[in-house]
């Protein structure tokens, strides 16, 4: 099952352990910080086309490093002594890989954090690495893998302009490139058929998008449709006579649907799956069988629609067999009949397993995280409240084993984005913090995706507004409640949640404890001048959905927690990375200066080598010891 999933802009249930006051509570097992953060003994499991191959990630020098070895599907774990490494980075984890054909595995990897990803091609017999996009200063990304070629794939890069991505046939062999499409500027995305022929181009003027289409690649690209962002067609992909588009649609109603577009015309289908609640965000199909599969959204947990029956039995399969876990597909052979399965649910990463629909077999691979008994972790609850002007949030709250679940310290954990989600699931973070006694809290806050575009759109110009309202609310829902200690709250958050982190502190100075920024953003003049350059085509959406620095000075201003430290109280962590192209260190370097002149405590880490988050093992230790220790001070944790 061939997964595209959509791209963008990156009832209360406590089922909490109520003691009695005659009898003492257990306190769980506490285990290391490097049990939660420390890299899994092998990850990132991928069949070879045709199925006789296993490619993965194991460390190597410290650093995620690529593997390979023959599989047998005799439902016996591989003897991984037989894997032979194919990879040496020693300077940081490689990002991501997949095969391409039985004799190269291609994998992405950048420098330092910095974002601007290279394309390398190994070859699995002799180890040869090859460079495909040997270029300074320039992003690189994979339009088509081209399964039915086995010599070529289809990369997008920026090197003729930084702001525009052209795309190139390269041999994966010799790193020969020949040009395939020149971006006139505006282009900001591309989709072949299922030929490998480009022939979908979407185009940008920063609030306008409009979808290209030609016949052939000899033909030149015609407009269909145009739409203004607030308004979504996202074309997934070819139907498989080629001449019409899956797309993921909110034209004319408030969630995506799934349509059917005639890219001659523009026109959609009737919608063939919608859910009320929740947008639609991924559309699946069988490559082999050319038939559509199913669909994903996410309402307090993932879920899936399936439109065809051997794929429902698939899952039906694999659900009967690994009780207690959600299931996902992971990756397949060519034949597909032979999958990577991950068994995962919120207090386990899980484990990973070879499914053969042949023998109707499982071979275990291995667990994520085998030194963490999932016993002694925190169920992730769904939860709902409701806003001062009446909006209702969701959200999950994570309380520690064994608590009463009453007057806690709580850590509040707003998510970046801003405009993404939380999902259920396990995260080392909120297990580790409610590991270490704190109940932890995170919100689908106004602005989130998957709730529609009214939704969305009500979180426009609004940072440090309402947006910053839905978090505070959330906090005093939990105070109101009784979870909450009002005495020990703290707020932590990444990007956007850094963001609201100083916010929070800034504009609701008498409700946290003490805060922990991760690479958020300080001063919005200061973020709309950073962006790396191919963010530029965006830069007018960004001025409609957070503010225009020419006219909006007072709206930016007034949200920018720089300029508001003479309110902050609490006592702050602030970490940042050197070479995030993302949110700049000028960010951090502003706010830790401002706050220092007034004499509030603020501890600072930098890390040289990191860009916008900690990715390397030792990096992430010092982050979370710090911040561990940081709460444990300033919220009284023992």
């Amino acid at each position: 099952m061939h997964n595209v999933l959509k791209k963008s802009i990156c009832n209360i249930l406590l089922l909490t352990a109520i003691s009695s006051p005659a009898l003492a509570v257990e306190s769980p097992k506490q285990y290391k910080l490097r049990d939660f953060f420390g890299k899994p003994e092998r990850s990132f499991f991928r069949l070879s086309p045709d199925g006789k191959s296993l490619g993965f990630m194991q460390p190597y020098e410290r650093r995620d490093n690529l593997h390979v070895m023959p599989l047998s599907l005799d439902g016996k774990t591989p003897d991984f002594t037989q894997a032979k490494r194919l990879t040496a980075e020693t300077e940081r984890d490689i990002a991501g890989f997949f095969w391409k054909g039985n004799d190269h595995i291609l994998y992405v990897k950048d420098f330092g954090g910095d974002e601007n990803f290279h394309v390398v091609s190994v070859d699995v017999q002799n180890g040869k690495a090859t460079d495909l996009t040997p270029f300074p200063k320039i992003r690189a990304s994979v339009v088509d893998d081209l399964l039915d070629d086995p010599d070529h794939v289809l990369v997008q890069l920026n090197k003729r302009d930084p702001k525009v991505f052209d795309v190139y046939r390269i041999d994966v062999r010799t790193g020969k490139s020949t040009l395939v499409a020149e971006n006139p500027g505006n282009i900001s995305s591309w989709l072949t058929d299922h030929e490998g022929n480009l022939r979908i181009a979407t185009t940008t003027d920063g609030v306008n998008t409009s979808i290209l289409y030609r016949v052939s690649e000899k033909d030149p690209f015609t407009t269909v449709l145009t739409t203004d962002f607030r308004t979504s067609v996202d074309p997934m992909f070819f139907t498989f006579d080629n001449k019409s588009l899956y797309a993921l649609s909110n034209r004319g109603r408030d969630k995506t649907a799934l349509v059917i577009l005639d890219p001659i015309n523009g026109k959609e289908s009737k919608p063939i799956f919608e859910h009320q609640d929740v947008d639609l965000d991924g559309a699946s199909y069988s490559r082999k069988r050319k038939v559509l599969t199913s669909v994903s959204y996410d309402t307090q947990k993932k879920q899936r629609h399936f439109f065809d029956q051997e794929t429902n039995a698939l899952f039906a399969t694999l659900r009967k067999k690994l009780p207690g876990f959600e299931v996902a597909i992971q990756n397949e052979n060519l034949a597909e009949d032979t999958f990577i399965v991950a068994a995962y649910n919120d207090r386990t990463p899980g484990t990973r397993y070879v499914y053969s629909m042949k023998s109707d077999t499982l071979t275990k691979l291995g667990e994520i995280n085998p030194r963490i008994n999932p016993a002694d972790m925190a169920p992730m609850n769904a939860v709902t409240y409701t806003t001062r002007d009446g909006l209702k949030i969701d959200g999950y709250l994570t309380v520690p084993v064994n608590s009463t679940g009453k007057n806690l310290p709580v850590i509040i954990n707003p998510h970046g984005g801003p405009w993404v989600r939380d999902s259920w699931g396990f995260n080392p973070e909120i297990q580790f913090l409610a590991n270490r006694g704190y109940a932890v809290f995170q919100m689908n806050y106004r602005g989130s995706t998957g709730y529609g575009r009214a939704f969305w759109e009500k979180s426009f110009k609004q940072w440090g507004k309402t947006m910053q309202d839905d978090i505070t609310d959330g906090v005093k829902w939990l105070i109101k409640k009784g979870i909450a200690d009002p005495k020990r709250i703290g707020i932590y958050g990444a990007s956007y949640g850094g963001y609201a982190t100083l916010a929070g502190v800034a504009f609701t100075p008498d409700l946290y404890a003490a805060a922990v920024d991760y690479v958020g953003v300080a001063n919005l003049f200061t973020f709309m001048k950073t962006i790396p350059p191919y963010w530029t085509p965006y830069l007018k959406m960004m001025h409609e959905m957070v503010g225009d620095p020419d006219q909006d000075t007072k709206l930016l201003n007034a949200a920018s927690p720089v300029f508001h430290v003479d309110k902050i109280k609490a006592p702050l962590f602030i970490a940042q990375g050197a070479n995030d192209p993302r949110v700049n260190k000028d960010e951090s370097d502003q706010m830790v200066e401002a706050l220092r002149k007034r004499g509030v405590v603020v501890q600072y880490m930098v890390k040289d080598n990191e860009g916008h988050g900690f990715h390397n093992e030792e990096n992430q230790f010092d982050f979370y010891g710090a911040m561990e220790a940081f709460f444990r001070k300033y919220l009284h944790v023992d």
